[in-house]
């Protein structure tokens, strides 16, 4: 029985040991991102031998436990780092401490390296659906990469416009003047397009009113930016016509000579065309851009669809994991989808160090779908996730260890003393 009592108490020593090592591990990765506190799995251990007065063996650590809740997201301003609010893990692929394939982590501290990859701090590539070439993100997933080089210019083709052209202007007394388009026009608007090397060029759109309800437009550009060169001349480009009804609504609209302009060193014959709104001749409403109306004129807004060439500037990614690259043109050109994983046993997932889980037979395979999809949290992008674990609470639970280990190192004593009692009977 003394013995007994001795291999019992060892059995509490050693296991409150490894419990106390559990806790330490927690409190020593109380700031680093990603990680899941973990705790000690006890199980009695009995004599199965002992028939009804038998009585138990001790105990031993059955295993240690992960808790995958949630930890505090914190903003930390890098438009690379990401943080999942909610279930999944981020899928990252690479070599790392001599082990090659695909890895698991809630650690959402990502940069990109020289070839325009995101990677985490062991060098493993953010793995994700990537944008093909026809436009459509691909089945399978692989490395997310953002092209480094520039993004080549697009000419403008389309122009929009939203205005209003006063009904109470009268025709002018005088007929339109490219080289004094400001005397001979009753209203203006300048708008920049681009060619086709990116270089932009003023085009200036000039309304003359020409009778009740009835206007024309012409397009004007600088001659000094057209080929041939036409220096200190401006240059009239395209014309067109635009009817109103007595409601003020655009009846119709047709372009008498349709905008196409020279620019110098690029692509000659450049077309534009002008929207000014779906007419009610072409089954509008007449009211959704350009109208007609008894008040002050001026331009509400305008667009166009080109831009000059951009050099890559940075990344930002959605809440649903849409990845895009940041250019100095203004541009966000979408690039790919972070995935995430689920598995239906998470906490069987083994720990692989560096932040990381791999997947095991108890954990199952993994489901890979978009952030915010099947269950899975969605992105914060300039944040991380810390640690879910609580310094308090694990103070407590080493309090507790210590204390039972204290008393199996009584139990260890008094055995000890009972054994000696016994030796001495000898005597």
């Amino acid at each position: 029985m003394t013995l007994g009592a001795l291999k019992i108490g060892v059995s509490g020593l050693r296991v409150e040991g490894e419990a106390i090592g559990v806790v330490a591990d927690n409190l020593a990765n109380v700031n680093t991102p990603g990680f899941k506190r973990q705790r000690a799995e006890f199980e009695d251990v009995f004599n199965r031998g002992g028939g009804s007065n038998a009585f138990g063996s001790g105990v031993r650590l059955g295993g240690v436990g992960q808790a995958f809740t949630q930890g505090s997201v914190v903003q930390t301003g890098l438009a690379t780092d990401l943080a999942i609010n909610g279930e999944g893990l981020f899928i990252v692929g690479g070599s790392v401490n001599g082990l090659t394939g695909t890895f698991y982590s809630r650690a959402g501290q990502f940069h990109l390296d020289q070839s325009g990859t995101l990677v985490d701090p062991s060098g493993l590539m953010l793995m994700g659906k990537v944008l093909r070439a026809d436009g459509t993100l691909s089945a399978g997933i692989a490395p997310l990469t953002v092209p480094t080089g520039s993004i080549p210019a697009q000419s403008t083709t389309a122009l929009s416009l939203v205005a209003n052209l006063d009904a109470s202007d009268n025709p002018l007394p005088v007929p339109f003047d490219a080289q004094n388009p400001s005397s001979t026009s009753n209203l203006s608007a300048s708008l920049a397009v681009f060619d086709s090397l990116g270089a932009a060029h003023s085009l200036d759109l000039y309304f003359n009113n020409i009778g009740p309800g009835q206007w024309e437009y012409r397009a004007v550009v600088r001659g000094d930016e057209l080929n041939p060169n036409q220096p200190g001349s401006n240059v009239e480009v395209g014309s067109g016509t635009l009817s109103f009804t007595s409601d003020g609504a655009l009846d119709v609209f047709s372009e008498t000579q349709p905008i196409s302009v020279d620019f110098a060193a690029a692509t000659p014959g450049q077309a534009i065309g002008v929207d000014f709104g779906a007419a009610i001749a072409d089954g509008g409403s007449g009211l959704a851009g350009t109208t007609q109306f008894s008040m002050a004129g001026g331009v509400s807004s305008q667009s166009q669809n080109g831009f000059a060439a951009g050099a890559l500037t940075g990344i930002s990614v959605d809440a649903d994991g849409s990845m895009l690259g940041l250019y100095t043109n203004g541009r966000s050109v979408l690039v790919g989808q972070v995935q995430l994983a689920k598995f239906r046993a998470l906490d069987s997932l083994a720990r692989a160090g560096n932040n990381l889980w791999v997947e095991t037979p108890e954990s199952g395979m993994a489901t890979v779908s978009a952030p915010g999809s099947g269950g899975r949290g969605q992105l914060s992008a300039g944040s991380i996730e810390s640690s879910n674990v609580d310094v308090g609470e694990e103070m407590v639970t080493m309090i507790q260890h210590q204390r039972a280990f204290s008393a199996s190192s009584k139990v260890l004593a008094t055995a000890d003393e009972m054994l000696s009692q016994l030796m001495q009977l000898k005597r």
